[in-house]
């Protein structure tokens, strides 16, 4: 018999281990603005002037400079606003940025090309994709680890403003 309740014991801590959920809650202070410093390789979430959280983030594979096309790798600079959520993002969790604004889409045209679009702060790359997870490894994207998208995820509400500094 105590082999049976040990058994059982064993199973039940692995149905609920498998339970655990991605999608975590938060009843703190809101956060009014997240605020990217690309050359200190950090993300602060805030409340007014207060930090909330702070994070060490990797940006695009070129992050000096403002992202001005489509593939150059750049994160881009200025202020936008998180738009959307992609709870089935291929890395992990996902926050849209409102990259690009229309001066983003006016400077890419002078230029003859596509200013892009699709530029999140996200997770880590999923395992088996290819990507390695180094310093500055994104197309221009904001990435933290799984365990700290799901907790900014949970804080950070479409609308906040980002304001993505060099």
């Amino acid at each position: 018999m105590p082999v049976f309740r040990i058994f059982m014991v064993i199973a039940l801590a692995l149905t609920l281990s498998g339970c655990a959920s991605k999608f975590k809650t938060y009843n703190g202070p809101e956060v009014t603005q997240v605020l990217v410093k690309k050359g200190e390789r950090r993300m602060y979430l805030l409340h007014g002037s207060e930090v909330l959280k702070s994070y060490r983030i990797d940006l695009g594979f070129e992050p000096q400079g403002h992202k001005a096309v489509e593939g150059d790798g750049k994160t881009p600079e200025g202020l936008y606003f998180i738009n959307r959520r992609n709870a089935n993002s291929r890395f992990h969790l996902s926050l849209g940025i409102s990259y690009p604004n229309p001066q983003d889409r006016a400077l890419a045209a002078e230029l003859g090309k596509s200013a892009g679009g699709d530029i999140f702060i996200h997770g880590g790359p999923p395992k088996g994709s290819g990507y390695k997870r180094f310093t500055d490894w994104t197309w221009g994207c904001i990435a933290v680890s799984d365990a700290q998208i799901e907790d900014i995820y949970a804080m950070v509400k479409n609308g906040t403003p980002i304001l993505i500094r060099p």
